[in-house]
């Protein structure tokens, strides 16, 4: 027990050591503004609406209301402060690595070979996207049940208590409501219940067949409820994924390419496994394959697969290992295709435990006969182990930020449309509009009927003034993608900018259309339905779009400015006073503030709120003037009380 102690602790200490310059990370603009920061169910925290949100909704093509429920504890804990973000998943990550090796070790009784595959998924470099990248907390912690899980079947197996099987089962379901990917892990529960709970051996040799058919059905009868939670899980996935239209239809993409990029991302990911480098936050789907590529795929994935079969009684843990990662990558391998990418990273996260298990137990056989082999054997774990920390540092560099992240991704991949868009988001975002439209158009050149980069490029046209340019992208972005919410509220800003009212309203309305609870949508709505003189349908979008992002400063001073107009002085106030509490240094709304007080006859209120407009900017006229105007009121009421 000291020993497995010792050997946690260890463990413990060098994955925090390598992944703890994640706190210092930001957020990238790649998924995580829709699960996190611009979230609005998940960035206002933890409350009845937004668990219930969270159980009940399918967004981000996915339905796992337990990762929602986790990024909402965190903005909770942490605000929208990446450090608490990244170093949760750190934390979980961490703890899974550890009861990886709890669980090898309870099932296998190999503390050292346990100890390498568990040292090796937590620092091996393709887990980095896995653990550094916010939006893919849903790895971490399905890896974290997936564990669990598997921990107490091993002990359910020796002991036979009901209540563990329930518990076992619960774990399951909190993995899947986690990450769906989790749909073969019944599966797996079989491979380990040949190799290396052994439930399928004879335990007497007088055992007839009838006898070992009906214990090993009793196997698979055990795992009936497991299979149906997977089959629940994969319906809600494969119908959330279709209705929010991340699947790719055949003629977008065709079978027989989806099959080939199968075939190649298999053993590219085999590759990556032994040899991690050009790693990539997306490794775009070619054109075309090869033949010699998409053969030889074939041929490596058939032969290692007769060899698992024909060694496997002689040497278990092949086949057990093997089929582990074939089946646990089959569900994002690409055959239903999900988003543009021809694999990922992340999607390694729980498959190559498989291939660690085949080396951490293959090579000590191998090896077998010669002198000094446990020397021989710690040497070269203890050099793989340390290669990997090293290479999991330098990778974990290029998540620092977005920036950083595409810049990294374009030097090792090519026509890369989806991240030259990233990049030019980023850079956008970082106020280099130049370097944005390069981008934009780079993306566009490589994929012209990319909506987003389309929708991108008219945004940042239209920062730039020119509106009329601008109105084109959007309109193209919408030809391709017609239920574009983003690109019909920019169309919207567009035409309000280029002085057509009329137009821009509709263009607003379809964007709420396609997404209620969009903000910004609700915000230009009610300011161009204001600026209609429709003051009491500009309030109510305001209301709206409070209600979903209650910490919106201009909104809070639009909406306190139509009260006013409405003569409802006590709720433009309320409204102002709460725009201070989010900003108490913006001029505007003090000024506006002092405007009301003065309006309801409150002069030194008003006073005050006109000084400290000044007093942050001394150049606000129209604070200086209503200052003045209440100084002549003040002192023509005093003469008149004299």
């Amino acid at each position: 027990m000291r020993t497995v102690f010792l050997i946690s602790m260890a463990l413990v200490f060098i994955t925090l050591a390598v992944y703890m310059q994640t706190g210092n990370h930001e957020f990238v603009n790649y998924d995580d503004p829709s699960y996190v920061t611009q979230n609005p169910h998940v960035a206002s925290g933890i409350t009845c609406a937004n668990i219930m949100w969270a159980v009940t909704s399918i967004d981000n093509y996915n339905w796992h209301p337990l990762t929602w429920l986790s990024h909402m504890a965190d903005v909770q804990l942490f605000g929208l402060n990446p450090r608490g973000h990244h170093l949760t998943s750190v934390v979980i990550h961490t703890v899974s690595s550890l009861l990886l090796l709890l669980l090898l070790h309870r099932v296998s009784g190999s503390l050292w070979r346990s100890a390498f595959v568990a040292a090796l998924f937590a620092l091996h470099p393709l887990h980095v996207e896995s653990v550094a990248w916010v939006a893919e907390r849903k790895d971490v912690l399905s890896a974290f049940f997936c564990f669990l899980t598997l921990l107490l079947y091993a002990d359910y197996v020796v002991k036979r208590k009901p209540i563990l099987y329930v518990a076992v089962l619960v774990f399951f379901v909190l993995g899947l409501m986690s990450k769906p990917m989790l749909v073969t892990l019944p599966i797996v529960m079989l491979l380990i219940d040949f190799w290396p709970l052994g439930r399928y051996r004879r335990d007497d040799q007088e055992q007839g067949l009838r006898q070992l058919i009906r214990k090993n059905a009793l196997i698979l009868k055990e795992k009936i409820p497991f299979f149906a939670c997977s089959l629940f899980s994969g319906i809600v996935t494969i119908y959330a994924q279709h209705t929010g239209g991340a699947t790719q239809t055949f003629d977008e993409l065709p079978f027989m390419l989806r099959t080939e990029n199968a075939l190649v991302a298999y053993v590219k990911y085999i590759i990556k496994t032994l040899w991690p480098s050009d790693l990539a936050v997306l490794y775009p789907i070619p054109p075309s394959f090869p033949p010699w590529q998409i053969v030889g795929s074939l041929l490596v994935l058939l032969f290692i697969s007769a060899a698992a079969i024909y060694f496997g009684r002689r040497y278990p843990y092949f086949p057990v290992g093997w089929f582990w990662f074939l089946i646990t990558l089959l569900p994002v391998i690409g055959l239903l295709q999900v988003g543009v990418q021809a694999m990922a990273d992340r999607y390694s996260y729980l498959p190559v435990i498989g291939l660690f298990i085949m080396a951490a137990w293959g090579i000590p056989d191998l090896l077998r006969g010669l002198q000094q082999r446990e020397r021989i054997l710690a040497l070269l774990a203890g050099i793989v182990i340390a290669i990997s920390a090293v290479l999991t540092w330098h990778q974990l560099g290029y998540w620092r930020d977005s920036i950083s992240l595409y810049r990294h991704a374009l030097h090792v991949t090519t026509g890369n449309g989806v991240i030259h868009n990233n990049l030019g988001d980023a850079l956008s975002n970082k106020g280099d509009k130049d370097g944005a439209i390069e981008e934009f158009r780079e993306s566009l050149r490589i994929n012209p009927n990319n909506a987003e980069a389309h929708n991108n490029l008219g945004s940042i046209l239209l920062l730039k003034g020119n509106s009329d340019v601008a109105i084109i992208e959007f309109r193209e972005a919408l030809r391709i993608l017609p239920n574009h919410a983003a690109a019909h509220n920019n169309l919207g800003l567009a035409l309000d900018k280029n002085g057509n009212l009329d137009a821009a309203i509709p263009e607003y309305q379809e964007a709420l259309r396609i997404n209620p609870i969009y903000a910004h949508a609700h915000i230009n709505l009610g300011f161009a339905l204001d600026s209609k003189g429709f003051t009491d349908a500009a309030i109510r979008e305001y209301q709206e779009a409070l209600r979903i992002n209650p910490n919106h400063l201009d909104t809070r001073n639009n909406l306190g400015a139509a009260f006013a107009r409405k003569g409802n002085l006590d709720a433009a106030i309320q409204q102002y006073q709460a725009a201070l509490v989010i900003d108490p240094n913006n001029s505007t709304v003090h000024g506006n503030l002092g405007f009301a007080l003065a309006r309801m006859g409150n002069l030194d209120a008003a006073i005050r709120e006109y000084q400290a407009a000044l007093r942050i900017d001394p150049n606000n006229a129209r604070a200086f003037n209503n200052l003045g105007l209440a100084f002549e009121r003040k002192n023509k009421l005093e003469e008149v009380k004299k």
